[in-house]
Order: structure tokens, then C-alpha cells, then sequence
């Protein structure tokens, strides 16, 4: 992302509306990359325009390492109804999909009000249609150093607790900084320069699991199913929830991609990770070339990131799986034939 004046354009909306309310929107389950974003945005806001109400809103709550922080910064996040009817501008944040806002997605769309999209990946392009502006850079590690980016470019200082709100949501994003790259770390130093003790807070991103959690990556190793492309492992599984931290765990135990459903009555929620190492060799990005045209498949939306990505949609789980198992194989002999 290279400086094109964000803050400006931003600006710009907010004084066409005459903005007094603004609404922060997360994905479902929203991680501590979202909420810290949201966060670190809601501050920045008060510097961009004094007095201007912030609402921060997650369907379905946040996620458990979450709410561990909004208990720390003393944040508050709405999972009912969001103020959709006294909004003027409305952000999606880390969240490049309407469908990752599940029902809300429908009030955005009937609310006709600016929107502004911040993601470290590029928006869906059903997305990209009702945007007034967008925000991403695919480079980054994460949505919270976009966020310090449009802090520097409006010449404001961090306080230090949204300098530990950046450096929480980046270490979470890039697995305690394995994955970061060049400018996330000099982000990070430059956050450490304004009084962020790293040891102090990064005991914040452990919780315990709870033994729902822990089943549900039990049941998804036990249900798994195995097969190989190209000479990389895939495994497809189901649970009723918990599908995220399933593939997860899948990718941690061996294999190389893990797509994880859930199916109530028709409606399907499909998980995937992939690990660095297949994304590095196939050029097979999850969010671009698995999750979208499947979702399309699902009459539904899909997207995310390279290693990591989202369905929702409507059918059969099984029909699901054999189409994106069609899906992959293409992609696979495509990326061979390169």
C-alpha cells in the first residue's frame, strides 16, 4: 500500500456526511486482529474529528483470546443490532466480505451510506462495488499495520494502549511474529519505542480451550479425509463448530491444506488453511482461488487470506466438498504446468 492519501479521502467523507456516528464492522467471530484494529480506527477517528461518536460491532460475538482483550483495553463490542439507523459512515475492518458479516451484510447493502473497506487482503469484488473507498495492502502481515500506516500518515502519535492494541493484533495475525515480514517488525519497533512491553502483554494471547473447542478438533482429526494432489496432503473433515481452530489443528498434525464444514439444515460454513509452504510452492492463494468460486458454487460469498479463508453458503456439505475437490485439482495441475 503505498501512501495515496487515505487520510485525506477519509477525511473528506467524513465532512461530506458531516458525520457525527460512525459504525466499525468485524467479521464473525471477530480476532484479536479485528478488535484491535477497531480499536487502534476508533481512537484515530477522535484525532480525524473531535466529538464523533464510534460503535464497534461483531456478529456473534468475538473470539475467545477476544474478549480476553476487550476485558483489557475496557472496549466494548456489540453482537446484538448494530446502529445501522443513525450510522453515516460505516468500516468493514479485516473483513473483506459482506458474508462474513452473516445477516448484517443485508443492512449494509439497504443502508446506502459510505463505506470504507481496511483489510490486509483485497476485497471480494461483490465488495469492492458498494465501496466508497478502499483500503488494503496484500503485503502486510496484518490489518493492524494498515491501521499504524493511516496513524503515521495523519502525523498522530499511538497512546501507548493503541500501541499495544497494534502489536497484539499483528503478533496474533502473524503467529507471534513467525510469519511477519520486514515492515511488520519495524512496525513492531517503532511500537516498542512508545512504551509497549512485549513481555508484559503477550501472555494476553494465550487462553486456556475450552473442552468444547478441544472435541471439536478431536472429532475433525477422527472424521477426517485424506488424499493426495500433486504430492501434497489434503484433508477434508466436518464439525458442528469450532471449524477455524479444526483446520488449524489439522495443518499443525501434517497436512498441507485442511478444509474444515459445518452443515445446519442447508446452510454450510467451510473453513480453510493452508500451510506457508504449499501457498509458497503452488501460488495457490485460499481466498482468491479456492474460497470465492466456491462460494459463488454455494450461492453464498467466500474469501481470505492466501493461507487462510471463509465459505457460507447453501446445499449439501458432501456436494460441497466434491466441488472444491474439483476446485483444487485444477489449481494444483495449473500451478505444476507453470
Amino acid at each position: 500500500m503505498s501512501n495515496e492519501g487515505f487520510i485525506r479521502k477519509i477525511k473528506a467523507i467524513i465532512e461530506e456526511r458531516e458525520a457525527e456516528f460512525v459504525l466499525l464492522l468485524c467479521h464473525q467471530n471477530a480476532d484479536p486482529d479485528a478488535v484491535c484494529s477497531s480499536y487502534a480506527l476508533s481512537k484515530l477517528m477522535n484525532h480525524l474529528k473531535s466529538g464523533i461518536d464510534v460503535e464497534v460491532a461483531s456478529p456473534e460475538s468475538v473470539s475467545k483470546i477476544s474478549k480476553i482483550l476487550l476485558e483489557h483495553f475496557s472496549m466494548r463490542v456489540v453482537n446484538d443490532e448494530p446502529s445501522f439507523d443513525k450510522t453515516d459512515i460505516i468500516f468493514m475492518v479485516d473483513t473483506n466480505t459482506i458474508g462474513q458479516l452473516g445477516e448484517w451484510g443485508e443492512h449494509l447493502k439497504e443502508a446506502c451510506l459510505p463505506l470504507i473497506v481496511i483489510d490486509h487482503h483485497a476485497p471480494h469484488p461483490e465488495t469492492g462495488k458498494i465501496a466508497s473507498l478502499c483500503i488494503y495492502d496484500e503485503n502486510a502481515s496484518s490489518t493492524c499495520e494498515i491501521i499504524y500506516s493511516l496513524f503515521k500518515e495523519a502525523n498522530v502519535k499511538p497512546s501507548r494502549d493503541v500501541a499495544e492494541a497494534l502489536l497484539l493484533g499483528a503478533a496474533f495475525d502473524t503467529k507471534h511474529f513467525t510469519l511477519a515480514n520486514t515492515s511488520a517488525f519495524k512496525m513492531i519497533a517503532e511500537l516498542i519505542d512508545l512504551g509497549v512491553n512485549v513481555r508484559e502483554i503477550m501472555g494476553l494471547l494465550t487462553a486456556p480451550m475450552d473442552v468444547s473447542e478441544r472435541i471439536a478438533r478431536l472429532k475433525a482429526c477422527k472424521r477426517m479425509k485424506l488424499m493426495k494432489m500433486g504430492g501434497w496432503i489434503i484433508v477434508l473433515s466436518h464439525v458442528s463448530s469450532f471449524q477455524a481452530s479444526a483446520a488449524r489443528v489439522l495443518i499443525d498434525v501434517g497436512a498441507d491444506l485442511a478444509i474444515v464444514g459445518s452443515q445446519r439444515k442447508n446452510e454450510l460454513s467451510i473453513s480453510m488453511r493452508s500451510s506457508q509452504d504449499f501457498y509458497g510452492k503452488t501460488g495457490i492463494h485460499l481466498g482468491r482461488d479456492i474460497a470465492n468460486p466456491l462460494g459463488k458454487h454455494l450461492n453464498g460469498m467466500g474469501g481470505g487470506h492466501s493461507t487462510s479463508a471463509g465459505v457460507n453458503g447453501t446445499g449439501d456439505l458432501e456436494s460441497a466438498f466434491k466441488h472444491v475437490t474439483k476446485i483444487l485439482r485444477e489449481r494444483i495441475r495449473q500451478s505444476r504446468n507453470q
